[in-house]
């Protein structure tokens, strides 16, 4: 069984930044991680999950949402099965719940996911 845990959220003013972690464990060894495309979820109240970013194996940015692109960035380290998820410039639409997952095939299991609140 795959564990994903998300860290690094919190209440922010705007314009402020945070940094979030991802990381991957359960049966997902370091080899095999390494062959993973990963993501970044946001999630607010009555609203679908949304893709926000997503990076390759090696660590090349895939995509960004526009609602990110120019202030968030995404990167990875595959020894430490890990995600990260840089935003800067916070805004309050921001705010809401941020998972991680594979943008392909997600794992059955989504973590707790790590809450985001930006102020105005």
């Amino acid at each position: 069984q795959v564990q994903l845990v998300e860290s690094g959220g919190g209440l922010v003013q705007a314009g402020g930044s945070l940094r979030l972690s991802c990381t991957v464990s359960g049966t997902v060894s370091r080899s095999i991680f390494i062959n993973y495309v990963m993501g970044w979820y946001r999630q607010v109240p009555e609203q679908q999950r949304e893709l926000i970013a997503f990076i390759s194996p090696d660590g090349t940015p895939l995509m960004y949402s526009d609602s990110v692109k120019g202030r968030f960035t995404i990167s990875r380290d595959n020894a430490e099965r890990t995600l990260y998820l840089q935003m800067n410039s916070l805004k309050p639409e921001d705010t809401g719940v941020y998972y991680c997952n594979r943008p392909n095939s997600p794992f059955a299991s989504w973590g707790q996911g790590t809450q985001v609140t930006v102020s105005s």
